[in-house]
């Protein structure tokens, strides 16, 4: 069965609109719970969320939905997604759900679910959760003497802090080390500089002030440009951008220049790679990483395995091909040995142990390989549109076709919809610079204008 509600990374909309509703998320937790409801033993769910207002809402919904299916509830209130998967699996629960639209803005919300192994759930395991709500998951709730407790977990917060500080090889300490943190208003806001204080750094907080509207308001990682600022105003040797949930992250170098997803991978792979810590023969990202990078790990007789885009997709075939690292250009860093899911503070620690043995500047550390021109816009559909009749109308699938065939075997063009917004990705990448920027703005033009005519 095909998922209808679920999207490439949960359930995701603007907040008190469907599915991001009362009602909905009410059923949704319904019918998760009774799909892990097994046994005899009392079932426990553990929920966290980001900073965004709606937050409370959608909190008290799911709680009232699993509660009613007879699970106790365990919530930890603000903490990022890899500290949920974490306290899943170590706090021995059936079941995770993060409350969070990630990068999103404030107004959008979601829910993304980990399994008691800490892993986020599979597409199958998704669609029956889907089909339990098309049917009635009323007909799952317990008897009364059954129903569940909710209470809250005070030391979440703690213990994800002391699994972080775990992950950095023995003896590191941050000492003489000024690094700019913005957590973007988001999850991180308390735990992040915590963890870089207590390594021994001198911290320069940004975005942890959350007022539930400003999450990923001009700051974070999808607006680096403030932590950039910041390093160049402070002096500081590292600036660590992280997203609303704390799940992904941007470096920028003492110089104040962005080291990107791409970039981190390369210097963690080649890192662990001459440590004999990588395991698979090679790294796990998207179709959005730059052949750079790609080249980059060819020349080590490492490979690069592409997926769909999302950590998860990533995530699945890492553990299909044995691998231990992989991730995504946008900062979702993923290694299974430590985390189970992107982890923006663990894969920055990684690049600081990686620094520190090298007693090289970031910006040489961090510069791995000299990205082949790549170029990414997005065209905006107007309402009504759908993404996937525009890119099935046949002189828009043509154009696309033309312009991969023009950029030659050393470059490619990827055009897809978005899976969190109403978007048409238009990438492209390639030795020729300009002729990258008239493929790109050549296949916007055909795009724009066939929008129109695929309204749903």
């Amino acid at each position: 069965m095909g998922r209808k509600l679920f999207g490439t990374d949960g359930v995701r909309g603007r907040a008190n609109f469907e599915p991001m509703t009362v009602e909905t998320a009410l059923r949704l937790g319904m019918a998760a719970g009774a799909r892990f409801v097994r046994g005899d033993h009392r079932h426990i769910v553990l929920i966290g969320k980001d900073t965004r207002l709606s937050g409370y809402m959608i909190e008290q919904a799911l709680t009232a939905g699993f509660l009613s299916i007879g699970m106790d509830v365990l919530l930890v209130g603000p903490l990022p997604t890899p500290a949920v998967g974490h306290l899943t699996r170590s706090m021995r629960a059936d079941l995770g759900v993060v409350i969070s639209a990630s990068h999103n803005p404030f107004h959008d919300n979601g829910v993304k679910f980990f399994g008691p192994d800490g892993f986020k759930l599979s597409d199958e395991i998704e669609s029956e959760i889907e089909t339990i709500m098309e049917s009635d998951p009323a007909t799952h709730r317990a008897a009364s003497e059954l129903v569940g407790r909710a209470r809250r977990i005070d030391d979440a917060g703690g213990r994800y802090i002391e699994a972080i500080k775990s992950t950095v090889p023995r003896g590191m300490v941050l000492d003489g080390l000024k690094i700019v943190v913005d957590c973007a208003h988001g999850a991180a806001y308390r735990v992040a500089p915590r963890v870089l204080a207590e390594l021994g750094a001198t911290v320069i907080p940004l975005g942890v002030a959350p007022n539930g509207m400003n999450i990923n308001d001009q700051c974070g990682s999808t607006y680096p440009q403030s932590a950039i600022e910041a390093v160049r105003e402070h002096g500081a040797h590292l600036g660590i951008a992280l997203d609303g949930d704390a799940d992904r992250l941007v470096l920028i170098d003492e110089r104040g220049t962005l080291v990107d997803g791409d970039q981190i991978m390369a210097t963690i792979a080649a890192t662990w790679h001459d440590e004999g810590k990588l395991t698979g023969g090679g790294v796990v990202s998207t179709v959005m990483s730059n052949l750079g990078l790609e080249r980059f790990l060819g020349g080590r007789g490492l490979r690069l395995e592409r997926t769909a885009v999302g950590d998860r997709y990533v995530l699945e075939r890492m553990r299909v091909a044995g691998c231990n690292f992989g991730g995504e250009q946008s900062g979702h860093l993923i290694m299974t040995d430590i985390m189970t899911t992107g982890d923006g503070l663990v894969a920055a620690l990684q690049v600081l142990a990686a620094v520190i043995r090298a007693q090289k500047p970031v910006s040489e550390v961090c510069r791995r390989f000299d990205p082949v021109p790549q170029l990414l816009r997005n065209v905006r559909l107007p309402p009504g549109a759908s993404a996937r009749r525009v890119l099935d109308l046949s002189h828009v699938v043509r154009a696309i076709l033309e312009a991969d065939a023009a950029l030659g075997a050393d470059g490619r063009v990827l055009v897809r919809p978005s899976g969190t917004e109403p978007l048409i990705r238009v990438m492209a990448e390639g030795d020729d610079a300009a002729q990258v920027e008239r493929t790109v703005a050549g296949l916007c033009e055909t795009i724009t204008a066939a929008a129109p005519v695929a309204a749903e």
